[in-house]
């Protein structure tokens, strides 16, 4: 490890055990831990014996903390990023830290670790090949709604974090956009003490989740099956009608029928019968 840089060092998700001893000794060494939230943070560090000093960062003063924490590394301090849960950077804040460090030619290392979208990725049963994280979905049913439909083709296994307070309305949109039959798993407080993984469809997962209260508890990952090839293609044909069918109020029907299909993937004869 440098004398001086930037090290993002991924913490525990639940169970405080799966802090690494690497990570331990970084976090011992730095000259200054930044964390979202210094009262969380401190359970942590008292737990370990580490009495390095913590920094309050995140998304309302990192704009103007990160070029501060990239003069003190570069006067050759180590400075350690952490975030409240797993790894930092991921539907976290810190990016531009990252970023700023690199410009300013301060050396960035990794300690890995846990990772709720990771974690819950590998016990899902879904395949693992190839995914996109999402992070969270949008709070208002019809943003959500929408960013489930542009994902409604995506052959990738999805991955979500979800609020306890939307998961019901979450899984109800989900079954709408996506429908009832798509695979998906719910994993609810990974490395803790209540931990639940279920493994259903979508409509088995909303019915579920609706009857049980307790299942709204907690951190939530949701993943969702990848559509497919069929599944995908009706997904495109229908987000190329409803595309198609906002474009002809403005426009020429063949030209509308062409930026549909150049926008959503769907057959442009589909949408306008080729006719211009």
């Amino acid at each position: 490890m440098t004398a001086r840089g930037l090290v993002v060092v991924a913490t525990p998700i639940g169970n405080l055990e799966d802090l690494s001893p690497r990570a331990v000794a970084t976090l011992r060494a730095a000259s200054a831990v930044a964390c979202e939230d210094t009262r969380h943070s401190q359970t942590l560090m008292a737990r370990f014996g580490i009495g390095t000093p913590l920094l309050a960062y995140h998304e309302h003063n990192e704009r103007d903390l990160a070029p501060r924490l990239v003069e003190r590394m570069l006067s050759g301090e180590r400075i350690a990023l952490i975030s409240d849960a797993g790894t930092p950077l991921v539907s976290d804040p810190g990016y531009r830290l990252v970023a700023a460090a690199h410009a300013a030619g301060v050396p960035v290392s990794t300690v890995p670790g846990p990772c709720a979208a990771v974690a819950a990725l590998s016990v899902s049963g879904l395949p693992c090949d190839r995914f996109a994280f999402e992070g969270f979905l949008p709070p208002k049913q019809a943003a959500r709604r929408e960013c489930l439909r542009e994902r409604a083709a995506e052959p990738r296994t999805l991955v979500f974090y979800e609020s306890r307070h939307r998961i019901a309305e979450c899984l109800a949109d989900a079954c709408a956009v996506l429908g009832e039959g798509r695979r998906a798993t719910l994993c609810r407080e990974l490395t803790k003490l209540h931990e639940t993984v279920l493994p259903a469809t979508l409509g088995e997962l909303a019915a579920r989740v609706a009857a049980e209260p307790q299942q709204q508890l907690g951190e939530i990952v949701l993943v969702i099956e990848g559509a497919a090839d069929e599944d995908a293609d009706a997904a495109r044909r229908r987000e190329g009608e409803r595309v198609y069918a906002l474009l002809a109020k403005e426009l020429p029907p063949g030209r509308a029928a062409k930026l549909a299909s150049a926008i959503t993937g769907a057959p442009r004869n589909a949408l306008y019968g080729g006719k211009d």
